[in-house]
């Protein structure tokens, strides 16, 4: 386990029935990174540090700051009360407004000091139509994540966001002790290495609130699938974008909230 990520803390381990012992436990660090555009500071976010170019990245895309194409260079730099990163846009591009947020955007939470509604739910563009996959593709994508999660098995206190294809195996992974960062990370590294979100599916280790539903349409996807439940506002953000909203998955089975046909029985021809 890198230290970027995570530390080796001791601690004091109870089980009943039986005495508490010594024992050690990784727990993952937490960071201010402070994101800029252009030289000009826009938010400081608190999170896991590591992927913080591809966080910011993944931040400018899915907040609707910029287009992946518009782009020029991310670079970061640790300073001693934190990280800073700065993301430089091609020459002329006007900065879109993003959410406005105050001192900072916590780990818990994707709109911690948002000043109005009106920036807080805004228009969508519609979904990709994307892949269709088999109802048995969720479990065993989740059995996939499951494996690849080094820091959150370690941890047992990081989120994980994922990009599956067809057949349920994790392309690409991102951790983090945010929700909403471990997204926006997996947005940005998709879009540094030029894949296409709609060729298959997102996969989340939270709950579904319309802030991520509306990251994975803004990253291209067509679904999102997450092990917790959705929000009514996700659901219906869902609905209103045209993209398939999977929850509450677990081996056994999930539910799905949008677009049911984009999930078929196995023995249907999967496109």
């Amino acid at each position: 386990m890198s230290d970027a990520s995570a530390r080796l803390r001791s601690a004091l381990e109870w089980r009943a029935p039986g005495r508490a012992a010594p024992t050690d436990r990784w727990t993952p660090q937490e960071v201010a990174v402070g994101l800029s555009f252009d030289g000009r500071p826009h938010t400081v976010l608190m999170a896991t540090p590591a992927q913080v170019e591809d966080l910011a990245r993944g931040f400018t895309i899915t907040e609707g700051v910029a287009r992946a194409d518009e782009i020029v260079s991310v670079e970061a730099r640790t300073e001693d009360l934190g990280i800073l990163v700065d993301v430089r846009l091609s020459e002329g591009v006007v900065r879109r407004k993003a959410r406005p947020r105050n001192l900072e955007g916590r780990s818990s939470c994707g709109l911690c000091g948002v000043q109005r509604l009106a920036d807080a739910v805004r228009p969508l563009p519609a979904a990709v139509e994307g892949v269709r996959i088999a109802h048995e593709t969720v479990p065993a994508a989740l059995a996939d994540l499951e494996a690849a999660q080094a820091l959150g098995r370690s941890t047992r206190a990081t989120h994980a966001a994922a990009f599956c294809d067809p057949e349920g195996r994790v392309v690409l992974l991102a951790e983090d002790v945010g929700r909403h960062n471990a997204l926006d990370k997996l947005a940005g590294a998709m879009a540094r290495e030029g894949r296409d979100a709609g060729v298959g599916f997102v996969l989340v280790t939270s709950r579904c609130s319309f802030e991520m539903v509306e990251k994975a349409v803004r990253m291209g996807a067509g679904m999102i699938v997450a092990v917790s439940a959705p929000t009514d506002l996700a659901v219906r953000r869902a609905e209103e974008s045209g993209l398939t909203l999977v929850a509450l998955a677990r081996a056994d089975g999930h539910m799905v909230f949008s677009r049911p046909d984009r999930l078929v029985e196995a023995a249907l021809e999967v496109a």
